[in-house]
């Protein structure tokens, strides 16, 4: 280590360190899908753990279950596929997988990363986003294009909270 020594740089030293430097918010480059996705995991447990829970992340195999929660007993389980996304809208894009309720206890954990600041976290019953997803496309399915043609079958789905009804609903998980 060196104390109290000034370490020297020159010019291409100091540019080849400059992303080093603290960023501010509005200078964070937008994260790749797959950082994006790994991000959202992690807070998801971190704050299932900073709950009182026990939170273990899956391997990449599992489908359909990113984290695994319990309370500390054990006594109670749940399964958590986490969407991360870093617009600022909060829309999270799906398959039509998500169409298929299953297990009462399988839950969705919806994560708005928000910059550089705290993440946003919306829990939700997977059935709620079954059925949800699935009546909000037949919607779109029906409402015609802009040009006034029908719209093409696509795989893709969209989950919107805009009244924050799922806003940090840890409660949903039922681990208490």
């Amino acid at each position: 280590m060196l104390r109290g020594r000034r370490v020297m740089f020159d010019r291409t030293q100091r540019e080849g360190l400059a992303h080093l430097r603290a960023r501010t918010p509005g200078d964070r480059k937008k994260l790749s899908r797959t950082l994006s996705g790994i991000a959202g995991e992690y807070f998801v447990a971190g704050e299932l753990s900073r709950r009182g829970y026990v939170a273990s992340l899956t391997l990449r195999n599992t489908r359909g279950i990113d984290i695994l929660a319990s309370n500390v007993d054990a006594t109670k389980s749940v399964g958590i596929q986490v969407k991360t996304t870093q617009a600022g809208k909060g829309d999270w894009l799906l398959t039509e997988a998500a169409e298929a309720d299953s297990a009462k206890n399988l839950y969705y954990a919806f994560v708005r990363l928000n910059a550089l600041g705290m993440p946003e976290y919306y829990i939700v019953p997977r059935a709620i986003v079954a059925k949800y997803v699935r009546i909000e496309h037949l919607k779109w399915r029906h409402k015609p294009r802009r040009d006034g043609k029908p719209h093409n079958e696509t795989s893709m789905r969209t989950f919107r909270d805009r009244a924050d009804k799922y806003l940090d609903r840890w409660d949903l998980l039922g681990l208490d």
